[in-house]
């Protein structure tokens, strides 16, 4: 019998809707080894990530707000670490850990960084990205130890900061629960689309990150040669009023079906045929990785990250930022070319069964803490 005591250790991300950084640290705490270690998650807002968590039996507290360096809830956050006693603190995302930096510090616990993504891009104001600069810079130097998801993302950190360091960890995902053989609720036929029909799922926070407005000029351009073809729209986000906008207004809305956040997206992905990220910047997108293990064929824009799992052609198409031609023609050729369709899906099923898989990344992460914190001692 093990009478070590297990090591508790405190998830904290900025928020509870469900995105990519959300299902990371849900596969992260599921897949812990719950022998050694007693994961507790903390979020600084409600949603259905909360409703997951309470489903799994988790730990987990949510301490509300909406701002980076927020000095209003950092109280309550020290006051969590110390009365759970928490052994290690582990921040997802910028705005999780510009409100873990303080707290921490004065409980004298570790903590460490996961970097889903740089919080600061070429395309922000001056000042803005400065800013940005700076406090990325304060927060992984002040972490013991920092995590990039994707290669190219540490490259990133080391040509911005002097003496950054970090591990590289891949984002994996839940195998099980992205399995192509299981069965799954008919999406198609509760949504009215067509049977025959190709769909195209963009699954995603409808933001300017996801780039929804060239997409929509790329499908334009599609339907131009193609009817027998659905885009199938699943999220929220601060652009979705204007991506619906612009469909009505290019008059392609009808061949578009609009649907909320859902916490079923093994049987969206089951649904569509072909799914596409059309994004501007990525971490590891988590999204992607979920799609290719279902068996998709997938197009990516040429950003870190997405770049970094997908191969032109090999298990997928890349097509190059803010190119709505570029990417109506990849969307064609996948829509038309049958055979190369399937050799992506096959590839890309591989690629994640592979690399990305959920337990190797968390007995990565569980080997960091325990080399955090024997420094630590």
């Amino acid at each position: 019998m093990n009478n070590t005591p297990k090591i508790k250790v405190l998830q904290a991300i900025r928020q509870g809707l469900i995105g990519g950084g959300e299902s990371h640290v849900l596969s992260l705490v599921d897949a812990m080894d719950k022998e050694r270690f007693e994961p507790v998650v903390l979020s600084f807002t409600d949603g259905p990530m909360i409703t997951r968590l309470q489903e799994m039996g988790m730990r987990h507290y949510v301490i509300p707000s909406l701002k980076a360096f927020d000095p209003s809830c950092w109280k309550r956050v020290k006051t969590l670490i110390q009365e759970e006693q928490i052994d290690i603190v582990h921040a997802h995302g910028s705005r999780a850990a510009s409100n873990l930096y303080i707290p921490t510090r004065m409980s004298g616990r570790p903590l460490l960084y996961t970097i889903h993504g740089w919080s600061f891009h070429d395309d922000q104001p001056f000042l803005q990205k400065q800013m940005r600069v700076w406090s990325e810079r304060l927060l992984t130097s002040g972490a013991k130890a920092n995590i990039s998801v994707s290669a190219s993302n540490r490259d990133t950190g080391v040509k911005h900061f002097s003496g950054f360091r970090s591990t590289v960890i891949n984002n994996g995902i839940d195998l099980t629960r992205f399995n192509p053989s299981a069965s799954q609720n008919n999406i198609r036929q509760e949504l009215g689309i067509p049977a025959q029909n190709t769909v195209i799922g963009y699954i995603a926070r409808i933001t300017i990150q996801k780039d929804p407005l060239t997409l929509v000029y790329a499908f334009k351009k599609v339907l131009e040669q193609h009817r027998d073809i659905t885009l199938l729209v699943v999220g929220e986000g601060d652009m979705k009023e204007e991506m619906v906008s612009l469909a009505a207004a290019q008059g392609i809305a009808s061949h578009i079906v609009y649907q909320p956040f859902r916490g079923d997206v093994p049987a969206l992905l089951q649904a569509i045929d072909i799914y596409c990220l059309p994004s501007l910047w990525e971490g590891l997108p988590i999204g992607l990785l979920e799609a290719m293990a279902m068996r998709k064929a997938v197009i990516v824009t040429a950003v870190d990250g997405s770049k970094e799992i997908v191969t032109d052609r090999q298990n997928g198409l890349v097509v190059p930022v803010r190119d709505p031609a570029a990417l109506a023609t990849a969307i064609s050729t996948l829509h038309t070319d049958v055979p190369l369709r399937t050799s992506v899906q096959h590839a890309a099923a591989v690629t994640v069964n592979q690399h990305y898989c959920a337990k190797g990344m968390t007995r990565q992460v569980e080997d960091l803490y325990r080399d955090v914190l024997d420094h630590q001692n």
